[in-house]
């Protein structure tokens, strides 16, 4: 597979910083409240939500252009949790909330975000991996 490009970041763990290597994201690190840190930075599991949800937005749009379906106003959240794995320690679950326009609400609506799923880089990389849980709204 080709590669089209690479992007970098360099961090110190979860407590920190993690810088971009051209610079444009620098960001300062620190555990949730909820995590016993500070919360006062931003987590990886953001990061990756951020990261997930984008992707999955740009997955969506270019399924619907393939299709000739007008997307509309539509917007992806993912909720990335951090929970406590009893065989390693710890892992990952996502939600991804599709919000679509009213006229999509249906099973072609429904059908454009399984679409998006088995294309997203991101849905491709968590298969099997995490569990990944799709609501349509």
């Amino acid at each position: 597979m080709p590669a089209l490009f690479t992007s970098s970041a360099t961090s110190v763990g979860r407590e920190g910083r993690s810088v971009s290597s051209d610079g444009y994201l620098d960001l300062k690190l620190a555990q949730p409240k909820e995590a016993g840190g500070s919360g006062d930075g931003t987590n990886p599991e953001q990061l990756f939500a951020m990261g997930y949800s984008a992707c999955f937005a740009g997955a969506l749009q270019a399924v619907a252009r393939n299709q000739g379906v007008k997307l509309g106003d539509t917007s992806v959240t993912a909720d990335v949790t951090l929970n406590k794995d009893d065989e390693t320690g710890f892992g990952i679950s996502v939600v991804l909330h599709v919000e679509l326009p009213a006229e999509l609400q249906n099973e072609q609506g429904h059908a454009l975000v399984e679409a998006a799923h088995q294309v997203c880089p991101y849905s491709k990389a968590t298969r099997g991996n995490i569990p990944v849980e799709l609501v349509v709204e």
